[in-house]
């Protein structure tokens, strides 16, 4: 077995890759490796998406984490970024999340987050993998009454909502806002809020039925909601992943806004009020070259990570800012969570457009995107990682990015979640730019499907 930790916690088909039994490790060798030094009896809240799997997952999860002596308080369905903060407000020792987030129903996965709501860092997820894969550490199993026990927790939506509330100064009454749901996590949070806050809302994809979570809709899947909220008069359509950590927006055109716009939009409001630490916006190497060519401009200073929410907060938490996030929508503002937000995002960005009286499609103006084009090579997931060893599509690469050198830029990486091998190029033609990305996407499946 290969690394069991990507990018974003454990993932894979529920029930196959992610078994129960795998499950129920993960729950007794994390409850060990967090909460050893604790002098008192160890909390552990557990959330889940809609996925049909997460009941079983949870079960396995729950009962590896009282094995060894932690209550277990179950959240039951809520976004992910929610259980980064109540594990905080709740004074918990960490926090659990059954989601595969933006993947569809048949996948799954276990997010870890410490007791100070942030993911785990690479040390402390390769000691629980050690101990999983390698025995590296003995666990001792209590008997009797240092069993742990499971509670419901029936407040967590609640305690959640109005938390995402107090991150705003206004009320958004007036607003007209389409709401796309993914059939995931937010389909009660983001209702909630938002009704509380005065918008009228017209919600789709809120009827989750355990096998419907990103099915032709929410963030990944844009199109159709798009064309919806052109036709229906709205200010705005958002659109969340199954988890609800991510956010996309629709203008009121039908345009799409990616996490590149939405992040400079609220940089640039923030920076004009001295409120954007450093002027400093994090963002991955993903980011369309399109804005940080408009963020020069701005005098807004870029730092770029490697592909990942967990390495841009790095980079924020290590240099003391307050904004970074990815194009496919998760951003962090340190201001107000630990993760990315889907909700809180979409709350910043209301706010602006309600202050600012401007459109939406007005305000994503801020830059214009280069083309891009992303292809996905599907390859074993045991040889997703090889690509760099194999000569004949380094090769390919080199010559690519030779090619486009000064007129575009080629990025090709691992996906840390799914079975693929991302091709990004960005260039000024896009039909130089798809034909050059399929073909290298071909070249690297038949080399390593």
């Amino acid at each position: 077995m290969g690394r069991l930790f990507g990018t974003d916690g454990v993932r894979g088909v529920a029930n196959s890759e992610l078994t129960c039994d795998l499950a129920f490790k993960i729950g007794r060798a994390a409850a060990y490796v967090l909460t050893k030094e604790t002098k008192h009896r160890t909390k552990i809240l557990i959330g889940k998406d809609t996925r049909i799997s997460g009941d079983m997952l949870e079960a396995a999860l729950t009962a590896g984490l009282c094995s060894v002596g932690a209550n277990v308080v179950s959240l039951g369905v809520i976004p992910t970024p929610a259980i980064a903060y109540l594990t905080r407000k709740y004074e918990a020792d960490a926090g659990i999340v059954i989601s595969a987030s933006h993947n569809s129903a048949e996948f799954n996965g276990i997010k870890i987050f410490s007791s100070t709501g942030y993911k785990l860092n690479d040390e402390t997820e390769n000691r629980i993998e050690a101990i999983i894969l390698d025995d590296a550490e003995e666990i001792s199993l209590p008997t009797g009454d240092a069993v742990g026990r499971v509670t419901r927790c029936d407040a967590a939506t609640d305690d959640y909502v109005e938390f995402a509330k107090s991150t705003i100064k206004c009320d958004l009454t007036g607003m007209k806002i389409a709401v796309d749901c993914a059939n995931g996590a937010s389909y009660q949070t983001a209702v909630k809020v938002l009704n509380d806050l005065g918008a009228e809302l017209y919600v789709i994809h809120n009827h989750p039925n355990g096998t419907n979570i990103n099915l032709n809709c929410g963030s990944t899947h844009t199109e159709e909601f798009r064309e919806y909220v052109k036709n229906i008069n709205v200010d705005i359509g958002l659109s969340f992943d199954g988890d609800a950590d991510r956010l996309l927006v629709s203008a009121e055109n039908g345009d799409l806004v990616d996490g590149d716009k939405i992040m400079l939009i609220c940089a640039q409001y923030l920076k004009e009020r001295g409120m954007l630490k450093k002027d400093t916006l994090v963002t991955t190497v993903m980011t369309n070259l399109g804005l940080v060519l408009a963020a020069k401009e701005l005098g807004i200073n870029i730092v770029q990570t490697n592909v990942g929410d967990r390495y841009v907060l790095e980079e924020m938490l290590a240099s003391g800012y307050i904004l970074g996030g990815e194009a496919s929508g998760h951003i962090i503002f340190l201001n107000h969570n630990t993760t990315g937000d889907g909700l809180i995002s979409a709350l910043q960005l209301l706010s602006i457009v309600k202050e600012a009286g401007k459109k939406v499609s007005e305000l994503a103006s801020i830059f214009k995107t280069l083309p891009q084009v992303i292809v996905n090579a599907k390859v074993q997931n045991t040889k997703k990682y090889t690509y760099s060893e194999d000569k004949i599509i380094m090769d390919e690469i080199a010559a690519l990015e030779k090619e486009f050198d000064g007129r575009g830029r080629v990025l090709v990486r691992a996906s840390g979640t799914e079975p693929c091998v991302r091709v990004m190029i960005e260039g000024e033609d896009m039909a130089v730019i798809k034909e050059k990305a399929a073909t290298l996407a071909t070249l690297i499946e038949a080399r390593l499907g």
